[in-house]
């Protein structure tokens, strides 16, 4: 019931980063992880809109039997917890702040920045060093990518562990993170963002 969309519009709008909304209010990611999603699950999308008419969304995903349950990874004789420090950067308050309690008490000394600017800030005055960069991809006014690349020209020995809500297809495809990298998803249990922290940290290999 909205306003509608020119066919040029609707041809674009599965497109990663495409959106019409004005710099800082969109990522252009939304309809572009949906579309994912449907096409990994073997389904099919299409969006029918005229202008001043309004939208229509058609999803069509195929039947299955039963529910497939994804398990719980199983981490028996894994070490999880830890006590390096690690700098959390995270937009989103509540997500910031979850994440730094999860660390904080598994021993890992955590310190938090919201935003890009704020992390490379703490980068060059954190007073001893710094062994892991956890920081979101998609974040405004500066990319988790680039946040990694200000923060090791002062941290060159840093480890770095990125986490995304979005599909890694859709961040590696469009250069928002480099292919090959560590990813955390979102949502990410206890166990899990342990576990990849541990991994990063204890990998010989640059991350």
């Amino acid at each position: 019931s909205g306003s509608g969309m020119a066919p040029e519009t609707v041809s674009r709008a599965f497109e990663p980063f495409f959106t019409t909304k004005r710099k800082g209010e969109g990522s252009g990611l939304g309809l572009a992880t949906v579309y994912g999603i449907i096409t990994q699950a073997g389904g099919h999308a299409e969006i029918f809109s005229d202008v001043g008419l309004g939208t229509t969304v058609s999803i069509l995903l195929p039947a299955v039997d039963s529910i497939a349950a994804t398990p719980e990874p199983i981490f028996d004789g894994v070490i999880l917890t830890g006590g390096e420090t690690i700098l959390v950067v995270e937009d989103e308050r509540a997500m910031r702040e979850v994440t730094r309690r999860l660390l904080a008490r598994n021993g890992y000394q955590v310190i938090t920045a919201a935003d890009g600017h704020r992390a490379v800030e703490l980068a060059v005055s954190h007073p001893t060093e710094i062994h892991l960069l956890l920081t979101d991809v998609v974040m405004p006014q500066v990319l988790g990518r680039t946040v990694a690349t200000l923060v090791r020209r002062h941290r060159p020995g840093i480890r770095v562990l990125f986490m995304s809500g979005y599909a890694y297809p859709v961040l590696a495809h469009n250069g928002t993170l480099d292919p090959g990298l560590t990813l955390l998803g979102k949502p990410f249990s206890e166990q899990m963002l342990l576990a990849k922290v541990r991994d990063v940290l204890d990998n010989p290999v640059e991350n």
